[in-house]
């Protein structure tokens, strides 16, 4: 395909217009060699010299022709004239013209500094390092010149990009140059770029003169290495030699003041940006928007992106991801939806962070749109984009749709499959993950830290030990076990496998541990019921140094709750009130729930009235401490108030309203409250239908109840029947309790209770051969009546007694008090009444 290139002048100086079409290919040479084919060796003239002259002041005055003004100048026989070519080869430098720029240099008899030093920066100024670098060694062995500041600078920039510029330090110390401002910005660059922070430091420090580019390179080089406090010492220095800092270093310091969290520091900077510049840039306020982001400064960032008169796109995505990283997630969804509506184009990290938003949110419709957007700006590729969208879907409940997400896309990689198998967890779905899981390892994706804490939760959930432990020894071949989160999802699993001596082992095998690991024990000691050992290791969690946090305070009260233990349960309130972490929600419930295990009702009643924020969980600690203590109106009232309140019951809310209908006797407010769960969206379960069970048998109902109970819309657990049975044996009906028994013993034939409410029932009638009957039944099936247990805190010891045992320390000090009582209360007249004692061991 050929060009034509027309070249049209005014020449008020010389009054002529010459017009020269010339016909060409992209190549300029061909051109020049067919011009200049008959010429004599170039010999310059008076003439040829002043049109030299006007042709580079052409070039100076009409740069965008400088391709119509190189063909001329062939012409006039000035191809090789060392001035214009190196005036031609930066005007072609600049325009990304490097092969015609390389025709020139090629073509040039004479070259001199000037035009190897523009070779050099040509090729370092595009990227191309290495080419750079060739260039300069062709120099130092084609040119008899000395180097010059320029093309050190150049080829040490080249060096940093090729991570091998360590030779070059001794070349410019060789030459002299040391000292040199530029040249000496260049090697701090190099050295800060490379990682070796140090070296850069010497290099500054050994300059004499340092300009504004040296402190902007030092400092930035500090943050980029992640010493951000002496980035800001640094800059403090820079103010004092008054160094005028500009929107580079202003930018880079902030960056600092954001790592450090330093939010006066990053004030300071703010109020000294609006003292010296008329309008901020851009670049810099997106920096702050940043700082008040990750500083917790939500409104103050709002405030000042609503103020920008100028915005780009990271403005906006800064904003949007610093509201999903503060969980705002309305907002960032809500901003989102205002960029695209001012037609903005939000890039990849945007849609990222507003789908994080999405799937925190739950807001499906909104993430479909976002998919929408993505697909026509082709993120489709973007692994960031495609995992959040699987973990978006995911959140949602929408597994299909992250599935198909999953297998659209071309290339996988080890964060997609990550997203999904965590998709697949959070569902509990344990089948799909491991099938997943199976498919990276057969494309040879190595799993990461988070892929096996994934597979670690969907295992605990299933409570299945022998995978955990099979995740476990894959975790200790790829070298991650002590990891913290490794380590703390290993220490759940095996607590909540009932492996609490395994959970201890990885506990204690932990280099580190933060107060997520320690978490994982404390909780995991509460669910197995070791309560003693959660308060040893709480101990020893002090005696290291570690601060507790509100999810510590909630397990150990837990603890203190199990063991009814106040005195634990109180000291453990009073430090919960130094760290001011009374008002927590969480802690408050689980306050109220010990100190109401504890008796000690009042002080609940308090903890409740000084919570200033009540959730529905707080409101249900409150019903069910009023039903459990027979304050069945108080119950009832509190559930009214709450209702007022605005707070919506669930499914907790209405088994406590229930129970103290049925403790009350309460049966047609209990009926009533049964009926009107639909209107709060509240499904009974099973839960519920005990518990009108035990209304209506308490009330003497039980024909009724046996009615309910076969009407029910679900089939009746073994609670449902039992609840029936243990109203039996209160109103001594014989016919329904064996009834009720028999459908609880089928239903649930290893629970002791069912064989002891019967036996019970049977006792009480005197009807003996019933109740060995039962007796030789349990036997037969193998049912063992679990062993009940007390305890008592004496001089703050607690101490557990189970019935018939002698290992505790002075079991017999303790037994010989008990029949020294015994005799005492049978001396004063006392006849124990033995018709309801269940005559098996």
């Amino acid at each position: 395909m050929r060009k034509y290139y027309y070249y049209h002048s005014t020449l008020s100086n010389f009054k002529y217009c010459n017009i020269i079409s010339i016909k060409q290919s992209c190549n300029f040479s061909t051109l020049a060699s067919t011009l200049i084919q008959s010429q004599e060796p170039y010999l310059p003239s008076p003439k040829l010299r002043n049109k030299s002259r006007y042709l580079a002041n052409l070039l100076q005055r009409q740069p965008l022709s400088h391709k119509q003004i190189h063909a001329h100048i062939i012409i006039s026989g000035l191809g090789y004239d060392t001035f214009i070519g190196n005036f031609l080869l930066s005007l072609y430098s600049k325009s990304g013209n490097l092969r015609y720029a390389c025709r020139v240099f090629d073509k040039m008899t004479d070259r001199n500094l000037v035009t190897w030093s523009s070779m050099v920066s040509m090729y370092t100024q595009h990227g191309l390092s290495e080419e750079s670098f060739l260039m300069f060694l062709e120099f130092r062995t084609s040119c008899d010149e000395g180097v010059n500041e320029y093309i050190l600078t150049s080829v040490i920039r080249a060096c940093t990009r090729l991570s091998s510029g360590d030779q070059m330090h001794g070349f410019v110390v060789k030459c002299g140059f040391d000292q040199d401002a530029y040249v000496g910005t260049s090697l701090i660059d190099y050295y800060a770029k490379n990682g070796y922070i140090d070296e850069a430091r010497l290099v500054f420090d050994g300059l004499l003169e340092r300009t504004a580019v040296t402190w902007t390179t030092i400092i930035t080089g500090y943050v980029r290495n992640g010493i951000s406090e002496v980035s800001l010492l640094l800059f403090s220095r820079m103010r004092e030699v008054n160094a005028i800092p500009d929107r580079y270093v202003l930018s880079s310091i902030l960056s600092a003041c954001s790592v450090l969290k330093f939010i006066e520091g990053g004030k300071q900077i703010h109020a000294y940006v609006l003292r010296s510049v008329t309008e901020m840039d851009v670049s810099v306020v997106n920096v702050l928007l940043d700082l008040y982001m990750k500083c917790g400064r939500v409104q103050t960032a709002r405030k000042l992106f609503d103020q920008m008169d100028i915005r780009d796109v990271i403005s906006w995505t800064t904003m949007i991801a610093g509201y999903m990283q503060k969980s705002f997630d309305t907002e960032a969804i809500s901003l989102f939806a205002e960029m695209t509506g001012l037609c903005w184009k939000p890039d990849g990290y945007a849609c990222t962070s507003v789908l994080v938003s999405c799937g925190s949110t739950q807001d499906l419709d909104q993430g479909r749109k976002v998919h929408a957007y993505t697909i026509k700006a082709n993120f489709e590729s973007d692994s960031f984009v495609v995992s959040a969208l699987i973990d978006m879907y995911a959140k949602c409940d929408s597994l299909t749709d992250a599935r198909k997400v999953f297998d659209a896309m071309v290339d996988h990689n080890v964060i997609c499959y990550n997203a999904m198998i965590e998709g697949y967890s959070r569902q509990e779905k344990l089948s799909e993950a491991l099938d997943t899981f199976r498919e990276m390892r057969i494309r040879l994706f190595s799993p990461t830290l988070f892929t096996f804490v994934s597979l670690l939760g969907v295992s605990a959930a299933s409570l299945a030990l022998e995978l955990s432990k099979q995740i476990h020894g894959l975790i200790f071949k790829f070298g991650v076990a002590l990891e913290i989160f490794a380590g703390s999802a290993l220490v759940d699993v095996y607590a909540k496998c009932s492996c609490i001596k395994d959970a201890r082992l990885v506990f204690e095998e932990m280099n580190e541990k933060d107060i997520v690991v320690w978490n994982a024990m404390f909780f995991g000691y509460t669910q197995q019921m070791e309560n003693e050992e959660a308060l040893r290791l709480y101990l020893e969690l002090r005696l290291l140094g570690q601060n507790p946090n509100d999810f510590t305070f909630a397990a150990l009260i837990t603890a203190t709750s199990n063991l009814a233990s106040l005195q634990h349960g109180q000291q453990f309130h009073n430090q919960i009130m130094k760290m001011g972490l009374d008002s927590d929600p969480f802690i408050a419930n689980a306050l109220i729930d010990m100190y109401a295990k504890c008796g000690s009702f009042e002080e609940a009643r308090k903890t409740f009235g000084s919570v200033k924020w009540r959730d529905v969980v707080c409101w249900n600690s409150m019903i069910s401490t009023y039903a459990h203590h027979g304050e069945a109106e108080e119950a009832l009232h509190m559930f009214d108030q709450m209702i007022k309140e605005g707070v919506k019951p669930n499914y907790v809310t209405m088994v406590g309203v229930l129970s103290a209908c049925s403790h009350a006797g309460l049966v047609e407010d209990g009926l009533h409250h049964f009926k009107s769960m639909p209107e709060f969206g509240i499904i009974p379960g099973i839960e519920h239908y005990a518990c009108v069970v035990s209304l209506l048998g308490r009330a003497g109902k039980l024909s009724e109840a046996k009615e309910f109970i076969e009407k029910m819309p679900i089939k009746p657990a073994a609670v449902v029947w039992r609840s029936l049975l243990s109203d039996c044996r209160i109103a001594g009906n014989i016919e329904i309790g064996k009834y009720a028994a028999e459908m609880a013993i089928s239903i649930d034939p290893t629970d002791s209770g069912s064989y002891i409410l019967l036996s019970n029932i049977f006792a009480s009638k005197g009807m003996w051969v019933d109740v060995k009957r039962v007796r030789e039944r349990m036997d037969l099936d193998g049912v063992v009546k679990e062993r009940g247990r007390s305890w008592v805190e004496v001089n703050n010891e607690v101490h557990v007694f189970v019935a018939r045992d002698k290992t505790h320390h002075e079991a017999s000090l303790i037994y010989s008090i008990l029949d020294d009582l015994i005799l005492q209360l049978k001396v004063v007249g006392y006849v124990p009444d033995t018709t309801s004692l269940l005559m098996i061991d």
